[in-house]
């Protein structure tokens, strides 16, 4: 049976990891975090990647000890279907030992099965979130039209090729 992709629970949850980031409860953030999930985060001069929730865990609590006050706030968020959610940010906070704030929109491109976060992206340029979502978003809509018309058929990505008969 193909992978069903709906996001009305997983804009809720969405949400409510933002609200849980700015109170700083990294417990309740990868709640919705798949053991497997791999987090891609911008960081200006080079993209981190972080593979595993364990790894995506650590990587947020040593963020928050940068800040000595931190905080998201939702702008927009676009349901592009098919488990992909995009949301457009405002980070605001001042960093330990600092006197004057930081503030920036960011975008974050979430990836969802089965009401898990499966990948998440980050980026300081909204507009590349938005054409990324987009493509992402039609991928997956072609493989589940694929998985639907031939479900023997591997989903798009998935496929082993088989060795040659002697």
């Amino acid at each position: 049976m193909p992978e069903e992709f709906t996001t009305a629970d997983e804009v809720r949850l969405g949400r409510q990891v933002y609200q849980a980031l700015s109170r700083g409860d990294v417990d309740a953030v990868m709640s919705v975090f798949a053991p497997d999930a791999v987090g891609v985060f911008d960081m200006s001069a080079a993209d981190e990647t972080f593979e595993g929730a364990e790894a995506i865990r650590r990587f947020i609590e040593d963020w928050f000890r940068s800040w000595e006050e931190y905080r998201y706030e939702e702008e927009e968020m676009l349901d592009l279907g098919h488990g992909i959610v995009l949301f457009f940010l405002r980070e605001s906070g001042r960093l330990v030992g600092g006197s004057g704030r930081v503030e920036q929109r960011v975008a974050h491109l979430t990836t969802w099965a089965n009401g898990k976060i499966e990948r998440v992206r980050t980026y300081l340029d909204p507009d590349e979130a938005r054409a990324a979502a987009e493509r992402l978003a039609q991928e997956r809509e072609q493989a589940q039209r694929v998985a639907l018309a031939d479900p023997s058929e591997p989903p798009i990505g998935r496929a082993e090729s088989a060795a040659p008969e002697n």
